[in-house]
């Protein structure tokens, strides 16, 4: 019979065969990471662990949720910090037990706890994956949003902050004013340029509190970029119960990802960091051409996976790379559109990371749903893909394949798949978008009406009627249903 047992530290002694060691000493904490979700706690949290192993050292992590919820929080933390990695492959599935979150605090409601953490000399990183959304960035300026509800009252009640760019400015703002050191700042987040991204919200927020705490933090705080890489999707019951047969106990909150993973990270921390290299990281001066790479061959295909998904009621990203038409459309647009826009280092193999990527794509142990990648569109389609629709066009260079991913948002966002099925749209700016899209009674219509989104669409690239051409061109094709154009962009030259 099952062991129904709950994991915990006490349980560790039982668990040494689904452990990466039985060499094991509690570390200290370290690092404080913000946005303690599924791809941290399978990504980062994981390499710590492993080079802790290696080389020891105190790194242990404090994971912090920012979305008032402390569900996530009391179930890690029943489990005394510990959780599983399901990892799912096409020889079969491994678990293993990761043992590096030391402790789980939830926003706003272990404040006062997690200040004494970021005060403490011994924190000497905080990380996020918070989405792009969570970094409240204006994107006309790069700066922080300084119209955003959460900015605002953060701005008026500094020592109460509830958004990224708040925390870290008051938590860097004790730091300084106590004389101690700063930490790096990690960004870990799908974002072109990420530490960048960061550094100028925060100091910017900065600015408009304090023009010294601004100056500190441009001189002496150390925000590297990185690219990050493993298709981590969410937890299902599924996921549960095989981690529950392997290890014979309870996880209540298992994370399923593939076998692949990838980090890629500018080796800058004045504090020091864990031997994250031991662990197959790659420490670099220049993120970006990795960065820039993945999310346009990586996170672009993904979009225009789901979006297109969403319309034909595909469930996950193996089932829909699995339509052949669909996967040659992929292909191609990785070949000949997404593909001759990046200037990457000589050694590094784009058409073998392209097939990579579709094998990936078609792991069907994984089940990463479409609905989960097509979340927060507004945010994603401008790193992801009108940065590559941009540079194709600068080039005098066609965008066919990739303005039908746009497209296809367009349609995604009406709310209902081809055959009727409804569904819910999840972003930041859901309701003036569903609002431009089903009051579109036309292409024409819906193209304008989209393209008119300040916030998503830089007003240079609006108004080229090149992309409004492309647009309308596949919006109404799509009209006509989604997989008969799938088909026919799969046929392109």
């Amino acid at each position: 019979m099952t062991d129904k047992s709950t994991l915990s530290r006490s349980s560790l002694s039982a668990l040494e065969a689904h452990c990466l060691s039985s060499g094991w000493h509690e570390p200290a904490i370290g690092i404080v990471h913000l946005g303690i979700g599924n791809f941290h706690r399978a990504h980062e949290a994981l390499y710590t662990e492993e080079a802790m192993l290696a080389q020891a050292g105190d790194w242990g992590i404090c994971g912090v949720t920012l979305q008032g919820d402390v569900s996530k929080r009391d179930a890690l933390m029943a489990q005394d910090g510990l959780y599983s990695v399901v990892e799912r492959g096409p020889e079969g599935v491994r678990v293993t037990v990761v043992r590096a979150l030391r402790e789980v605090l939830a926003m706003p409601f272990d404040r006062a706890r997690l200040f004494e953490r970021f005060a403490d000399e011994r924190v000497r990183i905080v990380s996020l994956t918070v989405t792009e959304k969570g970094y409240c960035l204006d994107p006309r300026t790069g700066d922080a949003d300084f119209a955003h509800p959460g900015v605002a009252h953060d701005l008026a009640h500094p020592d109460a902050p509830s958004t990224v760019p708040g925390i870290l400015c008051a938590a860097l703002k004790a730091r300084r004013d106590a004389g101690k050191p700063p930490f790096t700042v990690l960004s870990c987040d799908n974002l072109s340029h990420n530490g960048d991204a960061l550094r100028q919200a925060v100091c910017s927020f900065a600015r408009r509190l304090d023009p010294a705490l601004a100056t500190w933090i441009e001189t002496e705080v150390a925000f590297p970029s990185t690219m990050v890489d493993r298709i981590v999707p969410a937890t299902t019951d599924a996921d549960r119960e095989a981690a529950q047969a392997a290890l014979g106990m309870r996880d209540e909150i298992p994370v399923p990802c593939e076998p692949f993973r990838q980090w890629v990270i500018e080796d800058r921390f004045p504090a020091g960091r864990p031997a994250w290299e031991t662990a197959g990281a790659q420490l670099v001066d220049d993120v970006a051409p990795f960065e820039i790479a993945k999310l346009r061959m990586l996170n672009a295909t993904h979009s225009t996976l789901a979006y297109l998904s969403m319309l034909t009621g595909f469930e996950t990203i193996s089932d829909a790379v699995g339509h052949a038409p669909l996967r040659t459309l992929i292909h191609a647009m990785m070949t000949r559109e997404i593909a001759p826009t990046l200037a990457v280092p000589a050694s590094f193999d784009l058409a073998g990371y392209r097939d990579a990527l579709l094998d990936r794509y078609a792991n069907p142990a994984l089940k990463h749903r479409c609905a989960q990648i097509a979340m927060d569109g507004s945010q994603k389609m401008p790193p992801r893909i009108l940065s590559t629709i941009a540079a194709r066009l600068d080039a005098g260079q066609p965008i066919e394949r990739l303005a039908l991913a746009v497209a296809a948002w367009f349609a995604f966002l009406r709310g209902r798949a081809d055959d009727g099925a409804r569904y819910a749209i999840s972003d930041p700016l859901a309701e003036r978008l569903t609002q431009a899209a089903e009051r579109a009674d036309t292409p024409e219509h819906l193209v304008d009406a989209l393209l008119a989104v300040s916030d998503v669409f830089p007003a240079s690239l609006a108004r080229n009627p090149a992309l409004r051409e492309a647009l309308l061109r596949a919006a109404t094709k799509l009209r006509g249903g989604a997989l008969a154009t799938i088909d026919e962009y799969a046929r392109m030259d």
